[in-house]
């Protein structure tokens, strides 16, 4: 399943009629938002812990650099290894060799939307070494050759007949006639197959929640433990996160782990939230012979000090696509990116470049959902808007919408013009619209009237209207 956000507007298109899709979708809304709030509610200082997660992140984005250096200091004296990545190429290069070191044939994966970014599987797979999906909905996904929908439920746009349909498909091995048709027994028989690939596996791939500097750990945060079977029972477990995920110490970790699970799905805490210092010490049961820590760049250096900066205090929750009018319209799979919804309009120019992506900042109503939700207090709007105009300076907009805005701003700058325009234009769309008071079809307005009426003005302008009060008021008055 090949990403392409440059093809947004045709994916959505299509999404729009994919009557299974828009069936899924409606979980989005049912499953997630209610939950976040009565979360939310129950919890008085709620308000308070979003400004305090805020601004724990502002401080670290602004020391990041002595913060990484110190969490490679602590990482170092644990026993565990930092490996320093600029690109994507270069930690696929750094895994491969961890792995090839490790003779690994098999290596298990916890749910990463960073190892999804920079494409491991395919490449893992490439190099004669076969990754296995532990998240269930991971795990799905890739029976399906498809990538995640959502950044904390990969596979919410499929229903139950599907999972069904490729569980009989992939496990022929086992028998033809068992009972497939309730959730309980497709969990069953994942947590069946997977359990034989934990102990196969010689290596362990996890991503990371956070990275706390005070302590050189690394935390994932899920609600299956497939996470920490993944990073205990290989020889070799391996971390790979961005250099944004920084914390500065164990009380910060604590104070946005408060706002991090009520956001996502609207639970108190996840399950299990597991904290992973280092290699396995003589006196620990069970655990990895080695540690490894790949910290990766890929463009997030080059959005500090900018308009963009405020994007890299993400905490991966979903909660502004769980919100978003437009995600539960069209799905993730339609913004051709690893990261969709919102947070991925704002990210994945910044990583991607805004020729590739510059429809993703325009897949908004900018109705404000996003920002009202994120518990990070991410101004997602602010910044989509900001990609708008450099998409813009760049002449990458339709050349149509390039001409149009232009003659607006001309117009808009000169009131005296601007109010004989609209006095005059004003009557004349009242009248086209009729009875019915809408305008079905107008020159250079298509892309709205194609698919929905336009409201005909009532035939007044604004100021028209106000000098009648006013002038009746007087009136009155005397």
């Amino acid at each position: 399943m090949e990403l392409a956000a440059k093809h947004f507007k045709t994916a959505a298109a299509k999404a729009l009629v994919d009557a299974q899709l828009q069936k899924a979708l409606g979980n989005v809304e049912k499953g997630f938002i209610g939950k976040r709030q009565m979360a939310a509610d129950a919890l008085p200082e709620f308000e308070a812990l979003r400004d305090n997660a805020r601004d724990i992140k502002n401080h670290t984005l602004a020391h990041l650099d002595l913060y990484l250096e110190e969490y490679e200091r602590k990482v170092t004296a644990a026993g565990g290894h930092v490996h320093w990545a600029e690109t994507a190429e270069d930690a696929r290069r750094i895994v491969l060799d961890i792995c090839k070191k490790a003779g690994a044939r098999t290596v298990t994966k916890g749910k990463s939307m960073i190892t999804e970014e920079i494409a491991l599987n395919d490449h893992l797979a490439a190099n004669g070494i076969e990754p296995v999906e532990t998240d269930l909905g991971e795990y799905i996904i890739q029976l399906r050759g498809e990538h995640p929908s959502h950044i904390i439920a990969p596979a919410v746009h499929l229903n139950k007949e599907q999972v069904e349909g490729d569980f009989r498909r992939v496990h022929t091995h086992l028998p033809e006639g068992r009972d497939l048709s309730e959730p309980v027994t497709l969990l069953s028989e994942a947590r069946e197959v997977l359990r034989k690939r934990y102990f196969a596996a010689d290596v362990g791939i996890t991503g990371a929640n956070f990275l706390i500097a005070e302590t050189g750990s690394s935390v994932i945060v899920t609600n299956e433990g497939n996470g920490d079977l993944t990073q205990t029972l290989g020889k070799v477990h391996v971390v790979v996160a961005s250099i944004e995920k920084m914390v500065p110490t164990l009380e910060d970790t604590a104070q946005i782990l408060r706002v991090l699970a009520r956001s996502a799905t609207g639970q108190d805490m996840s399950v299990y939230t597991t904290f992973s210092t280092g290699p396995k010490r003589p006196e620990d049961p069970d655990g990895p012979d080695e540690y490894h820590v790949v910290l990766l760049d890929n463009g997030r250096s080059s959005m500090l000090g900018t308009e963009y900066q405020d994007m890299l205090r993400c905490i991966r929750c979903g909660a502004c696509m769980n919100h978003c009018p437009v995600y539960h319209a069209v799905g993730g799979h339609a913004y051709g990116s690893v990261y969709p919804g919102p947070m991925g309009a704002v990210l994945t120019p910044s990583l991607n470049g805004i020729e590739e992506t510059g429809q993703l900042p325009n897949a908004s109503t900018f109705c404000g959902r996003c920002e009202a939700v994120c518990p990070m207090r991410i101004p997602l709007p602010k910044m989509m808007r900001h990609w708008r105009e450099r998409e813009f300076e760049r002449n990458l907009t339709p050349a149509t919408a390039r001409y149009g805005i232009r003659a607006w701003a001309f117009v808009a700058k000169r009131p005296k013009l601007y109010r004989m325009a609209v006095s005059l234009g004003m009557p004349i769309l009242s009248k086209l619209g009729g009875s019915s008071r809408r305008l079905k079809s107008l020159p250079f307005a298509g892309g709205w009237t194609r698919h929905r009426d336009l409201p005909a003005p009532e035939g007044k302008t604004f100021l028209q209207a106000w000098a009648e009060q006013q002038a009746g008021k007087q009136g009155a008055a005397r």
